[in-house]
């Protein structure tokens, strides 16, 4: 009776990798190439908001909103583990107080 429960066990943790695998948690990073650069974003502006077009994979030729932590420059390839999920907007800044 264990081993039955212990194969039954194993068999349903193989679905689940089978199923991971599928939805592309397993996938190679995907090239991309910064085409804009919008502005900095973060709490203490540590990130960098940027437009990059896909190169390979699903996405390819796809252009999407990003944030990088370092630094980067034009034509820069990031390599990409999702292409996805975009980056929020970056908003404008909104003055309170005596600047308004």
């Amino acid at each position: 009776m264990a081993e039955k429960k212990q194969y039954q066990k194993q068999g349903q943790q193989g679905q689940q990798q089978d199923r991971r695998g599928e939805r592309g948690a397993g996938q190679e990073a995907v090239p991309a190439v910064v085409e804009e650069i919008l502005g900095r974003t973060g709490f203490r502006g540590e990130l960098t908001q940027v437009i990059v077009k896909v190169q390979d994979g699903f996405d390819k030729g796809k252009t999407i909103r990003r944030n990088v932590k370092g630094p980067v420059r034009l034509r820069d390839t990031l390599m990409l583990r999702e292409t996805q999920i975009e980056a929020r907007k970056i908003r404008t800044k909104i003055m309170k107080g005596a600047f308004t």
